[in-house]
């Protein structure tokens, strides 16, 4: 036990939600926080719950967050002697972590060059060549307009996808299924590739139709032991990023979860990986496999897994950072009950998920027995349009499937935002879906079955007590618009909505 370093003080290097939930695992752990903020952040609910906070700057991410040398600075300065970079900004920075290491402040996540050799999507694919990991047809390196690339895509077969290499997110990625599109699709994908990352290299690999987005979570300490959680069912997107998750997936079979997981375990072992991560695959509908990416951060995405397993994967990673050797192995792990998390956003999914920013009139989430609501905005916060207009993540779990699924959609009828549009309904519709209750779906759900005629369109009666709860808050009667705001289509529970709907 000599080569362990307690960690005394955690600068988090985020916000929001993430910065919130890393607190209460620093706190249990009697491990002080250090908050950083922006303009826009002043009040937030993560600076007033850390010990202590620092201003870094103006509202957009690029002039605050995304300061690393502004954040090592104030690590250094409150003596901080580990930085938790939580997931997005600097999370997969590997010259942050760098900086972070040469320091001497330690950097709770994998090395600098862990992260440098998966966020490099045409290197991750030649380590996985390696390490025997399935992957769809497709380039090892990147590709260029002087490559034969109309050849190198017919031999691969239409149709293909062309993916920044040193991206994610859907940005630089396009789906060509003829070659008359190729080049143009090249294009457009090289020179938004430049755009989001400064880094235009892209390659193509085979396009797999309806696919599963299956991911597993890896953890692993400095002594080299390694083991993986089990996976999570990512398949509800929009835009190529994620909205509902849930865990075990419907369809593995304990065989191919044992594939999997051993897959995952190499994916990581490729790159001497340390701390918590994730190994995406795509699974094809005749049940086989393919790596997609790995993820060198904690996940958004993360309750689902510890409500399965009841395992704190902050409290982990901190362990890890300090020294410890993992306290389970791969036999000791197992899968108790299911667990769905829904992504709420301020968005409406009624015009293609639209941003929309504003205050937060009402905040008032679930509870009752499994269900868990992180966020970190509360009634009256501002969701601003600097940042992912994320309000929460709403979790619950259930004993089986079609307990979890019933649950989640008492907790979404419960929930009650005013203010700004939600991805409230979006879930709800998922959930009462039959494509999702017989777990017969793929990341092609909301093209295959959604639509914004698929929400049910408030009557003049809700419209009007819209009216009423928007004026009475502009006359500054706020208790009662919480009281009319319950009644909004938001997400609110109603009695008399749910009567109506029982009736109709």
């Amino acid at each position: 036990m000599s080569d362990i370093q307690p960690i005394r003080k955690v600068l988090i290097a985020n916000r929001g939600e993430i910065a919130v939930r890393i607190i209460r695992s620093c706190r249990e752990k009697n491990v002080l926080t250090v908050a950083v903020f922006s303009d826009a952040d002043r009040t937030a609910l993560h600076v007033r719950m850390a010990d202590e906070a620092y201003h870094i700057g103006p509202s957009p991410s690029a002039e605050s967050y995304l300061l690393a040398d502004r954040i090592l600075d104030v690590a250094i300065s409150s003596g901080a002697d580990a930085v938790h970079p939580g997931y997005g900004f600097l999370s997969e920075n590997s010259s942050f972590a760098k900086a972070c290491e040469e320091a001497g402040i330690r950097f709770i996540g994998p090395t600098p060059s862990a992260i440098e050799a998966m966020g490099d999507k045409t290197a991750a694919r030649a380590l996985m060549e390696e390490a025997g990991v399935p992957m769809a047809p497709g380039t090892v390196d990147a590709i260029s307009q002087d490559d034969d690339t109309l050849s190198i895509a017919e031999e691969i077969g239409y149709p293909v996808l062309i993916k920044a290499a040193a991206g994610g997110g859907g940005k630089g990625m396009r789906i060509v299924r003829k070659s008359e599109d190729f080049t143009s699709s090249l294009e457009v994908a090289s020179r938004e590739a430049h755009s989001a990352f400064g880094d235009g290299r892209v390659f193509i690999e085979k396009y797999i139709d309806q696919p599963r987005h299956i991911e597993f979570q890896i953890i692993a300490d400095t002594h080299g032991n390694i083991v993986h959680l089990f996976e999570r069912e990512c398949s509800i997107q929009r835009r190529h990023q994620k909205v509902i998750e849930e865990a075990p997936s419907s369809v593995l079979t304990p065989e191919l979860r044992k594939t999997m997981g051993g897959a995952a375990i190499r994916a990581a072992s490729s790159c001497g990986y340390v701390g918590a991560g994730t190994v995406e695959f795509l699974l094809d509908q005749d049940m086989q496999f393919y790596f997609m990416e790995m993820n060198t951060r904690l996940q958004v995405e993360h309750p689902v897994t510890e409500s399965i397993t009841g395992i704190d994967l902050v409290a982990l990673q901190l362990s890890i950072a300090e020294g410890h050797e993992l306290p389970f192995s791969q036999e000791d792990l197992s899968m108790g009950g299911h667990s769905i998390e829904c992504r709420i956003y301020a968005e409406d999914p009624s015009n293609n998920f639209m941003p929309g920013p504003g205050t937060l009139l009402k905040h008032d989430p679930p509870a009752g027995f499994g269900v868990r609501v992180d966020s970190g905005v509360e009634e009256g916060s501002e969701i601003s349009l600097f940042y992912d207009p994320m309000i929460s993540k709403l979790t619950v779990w259930g004993p089986n499937r079609s307990e979890a699924i019933l649950r989640m959609s008492r907790a979404l009828d419960e929930y009650g935002i005013a203010g700004v549009p939600t991805t409230i309904p979006f879930c709800s519709f998922v959930m009462d879906h039959e494509a999702f209750r017989t777990g017969n779906f793929s990341t092609h759900f909301v093209e295959n079955h959604f639509s914004s005629d698929s929400l049910q369109s408030r009557d003049d009666e809700e419209d009007r007590i819209i009216g009423i709860a928007a004026a009475l808050y502009a006359d500054g009667h706020q208790r009662k618009t919480s009281e009319v705001a319950a009644a909004t289509s938001n997400g609110g529970f109603s009695p008399w909505r749910r009567n109506r709907k029982e009736l109709e």
